[in-house]
């Protein structure tokens, strides 16, 4: 989205200045009174937008490709020495050289040394981010300016802390709960695959010498066990096409949205998914709304940070129901993706006028429920893998011993 530059007038009468991003001035108007400054002028800035384009350009790509990237726990560490640091009352310069000089990430140091630069040259430490869109989310810039809009700074820091503290355990839980059975799945399909290149032709070498008709399962089993060792690059090509053309798929629009959707969707992982997805929602609208970013920007910066396309649709159409006038039960209803449990403490909290501390309510209760599916994820998957682990045992054990068994049988009879 383009950059503005506005003037206007706080509440008290001072003049005001800084720069905003938006769809239009329209909307960064509508920013600014929702902090309850009153806009006299409204420019949007190319020379702001033309420099966070050239922000990198100086390196090599021998350096590029060498350097370790600004990790997600730098940030929060990032976050929590600032806190620390101003609520000291050190001042910012300071405080970011302190912290440039004690990293040990030279990319973060390098990120850093642009923060002190843009800061002396006289623009506000969230314009400053914006050079920086990899590092620094438009939720996490969002913070940062009303946080320097309110004088409250430090406490924005501790906020983003805590918010990142969580988005690392909810995606540390997404992962543990896919592991698991990505690994059965995956060693599995391993196991079906040697029996079928070394295990099954070793016995078709037995099987030939009974020269009789063989039973349909030790049927089926050659001839499987055939395909994959004369047609193994076939197989190959097919497995390397359908990763490719899902990856190629998944990067659309319409096919991103279809598999994010169907994630929630997906046996017993799948709820883990859709609650930990939701808790994230949650967790990052109250603490938008608890530190005083208009309603409309909140759901706009929430909607990125939720990594999920079918629930970035969801609470953009929040968002429009919002802007339409609607109150935010009827928005949360509209989009379908709530309990009636949840949809009970947001009228709740619309009535009370504390919302924000009920979304902080639902974001902790459905981050219990992600802790406790996890815990009894194995307990729910144990039965459905032990049942397919017997299905193939059984086939195979079938396929093997049913000829063997039958000529023990004319054996006897002889």
């Amino acid at each position: 989205m383009p950059v503005f530059a506005y003037k206007g007038r706080s509440a008290s009468g001072n003049l005001v200045q800084g720069t905003l991003e938006g769809a239009d001035s329209g909307a960064v108007a509508d920013q600014l009174f929702g902090t309850g400054i009153t806009p006299t002028d409204i420019k949007q800035s190319q020379r702001i937008h033309a420099e966070e384009k050239s922000v990198g350009t100086q390196k090599s790509l021998w350096q590029k490709l060498n350097e370790k990237p600004v990790s997600p726990l730098d940030l929060m560490l990032f976050s929590r020495q600032m806190y620390t640091l101003l609520k000291s009352g050190v001042p910012i310069m300071r405080a970011l050289a302190g912290l440039q000089e004690s990293t040990q990430s030279p990319a973060f140091a390098e990120m850093l040394k642009d923060l002190r630069e843009s800061l002396d040259s006289g623009r506000e430490l969230s314009v400053a981010m914006r050079r920086h869109p990899t590092i620094f989310s438009a939720f996490y810039i969002s913070m940062v300016q009303v946080g320097e809009m309110t004088g409250m700074l430090d406490e924005t820091f501790i906020r983003l802390y805590n918010h990142l503290d969580f988005e690392k355990r909810m995606k540390e839980n997404i992962k543990s709960a896919v592991r698991y059975p990505i690994f059965v799945v995956v060693a599995m399909a391993i196991a079906i695959v040697i029996v079928n290149i070394f295990v099954i032709p070793a016995f078709v070498k037995v099987f030939e010498g009974f020269h009789t008709q063989l039973p349909l399962m030790t049927r089926f089993l050659i001839g499987s066990s055939n395909f994959f060792v004369h047609y193994w690059f076939l197989l190959l090509a097919m497995l390397i096409f359908a990763v490719v053309g899902f990856r190629s798929y998944t990067n659309t629009i319409e096919g991103r949205y279809k598999w994010d959707r169907y994630k929630f969707k997906i046996p017993i992982a799948g709820k883990i998914i859709f609650k930990s997805t939701l808790s994230r929602f949650a967790r990052s609208f109250a603490l938008g709304m608890k530190s005083g970013i208009p309603i409309m920007q909140g759901l706009s910066t929430v909607a990125m940070v939720v990594d999920n396309e079918y629930m970035r649709v969801k609470v953009e159409k929040m968002r429009e129901g919002v802007e339409r006038g609607e109150s935010i039960l009827r928005t949360a209803i509209a989009a379908d993706v709530f309990n009636p449990v949840v949809l009970q403490m947001i009228a709740v909290g619309e009535e009370t006028g504390d919302l924000d501390g009920l979304m902080f309510e639902v974001a902790g209760m459905y981050e219990q429920e992600v802790e406790y599916e996890i815990k009894t994820l194995a307990q729910q998957i144990e039965p459905i893998m032990i049942v397919a682990l017997g299905i193939l045992v059984l086939i195979l054990a079938l396929g093997i011993f049913l000829p063997m068994w039958d000529l023990g049988k004319a054996a006897l009879h002889k």
